[in-house]
């Protein structure tokens, strides 16, 4: 067995020092059958363990049941990891951030109207433990007190920032430990002075997260746990991207000084991000700042390996630095994935939504507008539909308020978009003799995954007013589109301006390979390749590809389906076999 101590600053293994040297690759966001070959260039880079977060939401997306295999067979990667040599550090606290939706929770929780979420509230903590007692019992005979590669856990993640309740981090050590977890649990903080305070428990060894100034970071770490082993549970080597900003990128020699002048410290350190991955589907996050900012679908990062991954710059720079402190092997990657340009598609087969909602949803009769967790939805898109009276003059319709971008249509016709941080656009109808149909669709654009505004309901949180006047009594289509076999297509070259609509298509390939979607040309929307969803993608940028993983494809024909939101003027899709991040 190689069981971690820790000796006074030192981490041990089996009575021997060992300087954990360690980088994060999520399995749920990268396609299983890459698993080995990202594993490999972590190793051959020089690292010598693997860390990944484990997503609550993504194990058990309705209550009670759970999912653990294909993409989700988290079983499975560790046991690839020790396979190839690697130790493991594994992060299943309830709550991840990871720029994940939600920071990881399921978005069922908020059904409870009074739910509380991280802190010792007893609905809460009775669903983690229900949670808990089907995952752990899974981890423990990859413990490495039972011959295993988990070397470590963590028992919440940078809680610091967000509370205070150091009961209710008790509570999450005791619990796993009461579930045979006997290997070394951690948290990990930002080095503040009042986050290690909120952060930090007895018996529960401390961390810290930093992605510069590591003497400043340590030394304050030390102030609060002295005479323990050092390490940077997230080194920030790079960094995420919103929709609508520049992409993220961080000089390689820089990131190289801050690793060498760690290891001189005989400290340890785990890169976040080694790969970053996709955000496949809708499972991308976002963060509240001066205002909401999704998260887009590439979680590239800019770090050691790419996103569809290369090794980049950085990967080949770290790995000179870790050659000065360990005895290194030539270096031996595995043989590149390969990546095709493949010829244009036309999408000639078209659904308006509006006709297909009768093959996607059923209605569902509301007093008022509900949101989605009250329907129990959990992402995806959701259409509030309700007859206003008339005639009415010009007034300006009001969304109280809305999660996060509503497409205004008023007798089918486009009126504008309101967005959750630009809620003051104004839009003004006039209602006719007789009354108009109203329809809203509002888009989930990933609820928030970090910070104090945690809690974040999705569609029309509280109603809708024309003027003072509130209106009632809508029809409501839940719309998750994560199964769109029962849509049937129609076949004509109508683009449908400002009219939410499927567009379909048929890509031919002898040779499978990675690829990459480009959207430009095509305003916002959400693509599937047979049925599996990339994510979303919209003009603003930065991104302007869409990774496509070899496994995704098969030779012959293959389906995609774009769910286009304004229109396009060339219902034309190409494949290109670089990304296109900015």
């Amino acid at each position: 067995m190689s069981v971690l101590t820790t000796e006074n600053e030192q981490f041990m293994i089996n009575g021997e020092p060992i300087q954990i040297i360690s980088g994060a690759i999520h399995y749920f966001r990268v396609v299983p059958e890459y698993w080995k070959d990202r594993l490999l260039k972590l190793k051959a880079c020089g690292f010598n363990t693997v860390e990944t977060y484990v997503p609550w939401n993504f194990h058990e997306p309705k209550p009670g049941e759970f999912q653990f295999e294909g993409q989700a067979d988290i079983v499975k990667f560790i046991e690839t990891a020790a396979e190839i040599g690697l130790y493991v550090i594994i992060r299943p606290s309830p709550y991840i951030c990871a720029e994940w939706e939600f920071g990881g929770l399921p978005s069922w929780l908020l059904k409870d109207q009074g739910m509380r979420l991280r802190c010792y509230h007893a609905p809460f903590l009775k669903r983690v433990d229900e949670y808990y007692d089907v995952l752990l019992p899974k981890f423990k005979p990859l413990l490495c007190t039972n011959g295993g590669p988990i070397i470590a856990m963590q028992i919440e993640n940078e809680y610091g920032s967000y509370g205070n309740d150091t009961k209710y981090l008790e509570y999450l050590r005791d619990g796993m430990v009461s579930r045979g977890m006997d290997v070394l649990l951690f948290t990990s903080d930002g080095p503040t002075d009042f986050m290690f305070q909120g952060g930090m428990i007895p018996g529960v060894l401390e961390t810290a997260n930093f992605g510069s100034r590591p003497e400043e970071s340590f030394a304050k770490l030390e102030e609060y746990q002295p005479n323990a082993p050092k390490m940077c549970m997230e080194f920030w080597n790079g960094w995420f991207d919103h929709w609508g900003e520049e992409h993220h990128t961080r000089n390689a020699d820089d990131v190289a000084d801050v690793l060498d002048r760690m290891l001189g410290m005989n400290a340890s350190v785990n890169f976040y991000m080694f790969h970053g991955g996709t955000n496949f589907g809708f499972f991308n996050g976002a963060n509240h700042g001066k205002g909401y900012e999704p998260t887009i679908t590439s979680y590239d990062y800019d770090v050691l390996i790419d996103e569809s991954g290369t090794p980049t710059d950085k990967f080949f720079k770290v790995r000179e630095v870790i050659s000065k402190y360990v005895n290194l092997e030539p270096l031996n990657l595995p043989e590149p994935i390969k990546k095709k340009a493949y010829e244009e598609v036309h999408l000639t087969q078209q659904k308006r939504l509006f006709d297909g909602l009768p093959q996607l949803s059923s209605p569902i009769s509301k007093t008022c507008p509900e949101t989605m967790e009250e329907i129990g939805q959990d992402y995806g898109f959701i259409l509030y539909t309700t007859h206003v009276s008339g005639p009415r003059p010009e007034t300006k319709l009001n969304l109280q308020d809305v999660h996060d971008r509503a497409l205004i249509y008023l007798d089918g016709e486009f009126k504008g978009v309101i967005e959750r941080w630009n809620e003051d656009t104004e839009i003004l109808l006039s209602i006719p003799d007789g009354g108009a149909t109203l329809s809203i669709l509002v888009e989930n654009m990933g609820r928030i995954n970090y910070g104090p505004k945690l809690k974040d309901y999705k569609g029309i949180t509280e109603g809708v007013r024309l003027g003072a006047q509130f209106l009632y009594h809508w029809t409501i289509h839940s719309l998750p589109l994560n199964d769109l076999t029962g849509l049937t297509f129609d076949t004509d070259y109508e683009v449908y301006s400002e009219v939410p609509a499927f567009y379909k298509g048929t890509l031919h390939i002898n040779e499978v390979s990675d690829t990459f979607i480009n959207t430009e040309g095509w305003t916002k929307g959400v693509a599937y390749i047979n049925g599996f969803n990339l994510g979303r993608y919209w003009e603003i940028g930065p991104q302007k590809t869409l990774y496509v993983p070899a496994p995704l494809l098969k030779e012959g024909e293959n389906e995609i389906i774009l769910f286009e939101l304004h229109g396009t003027k060339n219902r034309v899709v190409t494949f290109s076999d670089q990304p296109k991040l900015s």
